[in-house]
């Protein structure tokens, strides 16, 4: 089975260095619908037979724009589980201002998933979002025929820790091959009980150059 996980376009909040998280959210740019746009372009000769949703606005506006795009007639499906990290008294607070804050915090949430005090920002920890996210889409495989392909449009931190885990990295590890842009698309196999990457953070369709705030 392929598996095709988005990362939603691009929203106010990330362009203005905001996290929002799991109860957060902000619209879409208008330069993200272009970018989805040349995501459907990616995707046109590409088989999907479902796609799968967070219920969070950005993504699931993000979804719903690729699958019009695509001019397809693709099932669409909203998954609780896909939704991003609860990120706590993170929420709505700029980047750099909790940088200055709590300096370590941000720190290991960016770079060192194991030492990351999920109780202090009162939020979730990256052992929580791995379970809740792999329990989500191993249901997706489950029960989805054989040789079928899922479309699966989510968070940055959530997908990040959801695929990785999915290809066995622990904790530590989560964050080592850095993080997903906006309207990203990564590519997994799975086959035979096993979950194979083909391909991490493809933005080469998306055709301009990327600045830090696509990314996490």
């Amino acid at each position: 089975m392929d598996l095709y996980f988005v990362r939603h376009g691009k929203t106010e909040w990330n362009l203005e260095g905001k996290y929002q998280g799991g109860h957060g959210d902000s619209p879409l740019l208008p330069e993200s619908l272009h970018d989805i746009n040349k995501l459907a372009g990616r995707l046109q000769h590409v088989r999907i037979d479902h796609a799968y949703t967070s219920p969070l606005p950005r993504a699931k506006t993000t979804a719903e724009t690729l699958l019009k795009d695509m001019n397809r007639n693709i099932p669409l499906t909203v998954v609780d589980g896909l939704r991003e990290f609860d990120l706590g008294i993170m929420e709505g607070q700029k980047f750099v201002e909790l940088e200055k804050e709590m300096p370590e915090i941000i720190h290991s949430f960016r770079f060192e998933p194991s030492t990351y005090d999920y109780e202090r920002i009162q939020g979730e920890s990256f052992e929580q979002v791995a379970k809740r996210t792999n329990d989500a889409v191993q249901r997706i495989v489950d029960d989805s025929p054989n040789d079928s392909s899922a479309l699966i449009v989510s968070h940055g931190a959530a997908l990040v820790t959801c695929i990785q885990s999915l290809l066995g990295a622990r904790v530590a590890d989560i964050r080592k091959n850095g993080g997903l842009s906006n309207t990203s698309l990564t590519h997994l196999q799975y086959s035979n009980g096993e979950y194979k990457l083909i391909k991490w953070n493809e933005t080469s369709y998306l055709d301009k150059k990327l600045s830090s705030t696509d990314t996490i």
